[in-house]
Formats: C-alpha cells, structure tokens, sequence
C-alpha cells in the first residue's frame, strides 16, 4: 500500500525562522543579556506603574524570577532604579508627543517608553537606533496589537531631542527620517 502525504493539496506547516517566534520576536535563546535585562525591566516597571510598588521590592523579587541570571544585572538595576527615580523628567519628554492622556496609555508601552528615553539620556554607548529597536522588540512581545507603532512613534519624536549628533548623522548617511 503506498503512502499518501497528509499535506496533499494543504499548506505544510509554518517552518520557524531561526532566532524568531512565528510572530518575528526574537526568541529567548538569541536575545542579549541587554535585551534580557530590558525584558526584566518592564516586568519590574510594570508592578510599579499598576501597583504601586517600590523599587527595591520589585528588585529583589525579580531577581529571584527564573532567567535573571542571564540578564546583563547592571543594566537592569540602571533601568529599573533609573526609571522610577526619574519618572516625571522621563515623562515630561514623553507626554508632549501622546495624543492621549498619560493615564489612558498602557501600562507596558509606558513602562517602554520610559526605557527607551532613559537609555536615550543615560547609556550613550548604546546607539540611539538600538535602543529604538529593542524597545520596539518589548512592544511587539509584551504590548498591544499596535503598540510598537505608538512607541516608535513616540521614541522617534524623543530621539533627535536627546541624540541629535547621533540622528543627523543617520539622517545624512540616509538612515533615518527625522
């Protein structure tokens, strides 16, 4: 008896792309420990943003969190303690930009946002078009449908304010639009 393709005239199944989920996020095992501690960040930003909880609670509970030790920890704390100290500078930046109320955006996308403009004032030796993405990258995993759009949007608002040399310099070597 001969053998019949369960696939005959059906669509085989969707064959993963290394590196990413079938939705294009990067998966766990290729991310950096940046992005690792960016990821745990926002978790950390989250609990405070909707529960109002204090920085060094959230600290010590997510480093106990399964996968910290594979995050760049320094970069978390910066994040994290950075953040929540600098809240109302980060979001003076951001709310000029919303066509919202503050209160009316996401919990996640605001938690991104401030990542994304704190890295853009406090970590220059990450590339303002890096920090874009990889906040794009947290909006797209743990954001809404279109989040990373409203995010993109709001950080490519920010960027030439905070890293205009860096922005130009993509712009006149066509790299970015303003």
């Amino acid at each position: 008896m001969s053998e019949v393709n369960p696939f005959m005239g059906k669509r085989p199944p969707r064959q993963a792309r290394t590196g990413t989920t079938g939705t294009g996020v990067r998966k766990a095992g290729s991310k950096s420990e940046r992005s690792r501690s960016r990821e745990f960040a926002l978790q950390g930003l989250y609990q405070h943003l909707v529960g109002g909880n204090e920085a060094g609670d959230i600290d010590s509970f997510t480093r106990d969190l399964a996968g910290f030790h594979k995050a760049d920890s320094a970069h978390y704390d910066a994040l994290l303690h950075g953040c929540i100290e600098q809240a109302a500078d980060l979001d003076a930046l951001i709310v000029p930009l919303l066509d919202r109320k503050l209160a009316e955006i996401s919990p996640i996308e605001h938690g991104i946002m401030w990542i994304g403009a704190y890295e853009f004032l406090h970590c220059p030796d990450v590339p303002w078009r890096v920090v874009l993405n990889e906040c794009i990258e947290l909006a797209k995993e743990f954001g809404g449908t279109d989040g990373h759009k409203y995010v993109n949007a709001v950080l490519n608002g920010i960027a030439p304010k905070l890293r205009a040399v860096e922005v130009e310099a993509d712009r006149v070597a066509g790299k970015a639009r303003p």
